[in-house]
């Protein structure tokens, strides 16, 4: 079974930076897409962000310039490096694998078929 593991959230202040990164297992290959989530309390998971597995990158509108995907498959890691963050920002934040699309990154979590443990990200004003 994949495997997927979050880490590198924590608390900081509006204005500041973190980066997250997602460690896959060694039988996580073959996928189309890796991408990350994010869900507030109250709220439903969204997209942030996700990176196909040719390289191209789609965000929310939202947040591009704020945020950036990357991957270095040599590890086997997605980041996700989050600048100028805001209050709002604050959720658990997930990543997610698609090995059902082979042309496009999907928006919706329903189509991404393995999952993380999720990593709080919180942002005091």
């Amino acid at each position: 079974q994949v495997q997927l593991v979050e880490s590198g959230g924590g608390s900081v202040q509006a204005g500041g930076s973190l980066r997250l990164s997602c460690a896959a297992s060694a039988n996580a290959y073959g996928y189309y897409c890796r991408g990350w989530f994010r869900q507030a309390p109250g709220k439903n998971r969204e997209r942030v962000a996700a990176i196909h597995s040719g390289g191209s990158t789609t965000y929310d509108d939202s947040l591009k310039g704020r945020f950036t995907i990357s991957q270095d498959n040599a590890k086997n890691t997605l980041y996700l490096q989050m600048n100028s963050l805001k209050p709002e920002d604050t959720a658990i934040y997930y990543c997610a694998a698609s090995w059902g699309y082979r042309t496009y990154c999907p928006v919706s979590p329903a189509a991404y078929n393995s999952w993380g443990q999720g990593t709080q990200v919180t942002v005091s004003s």
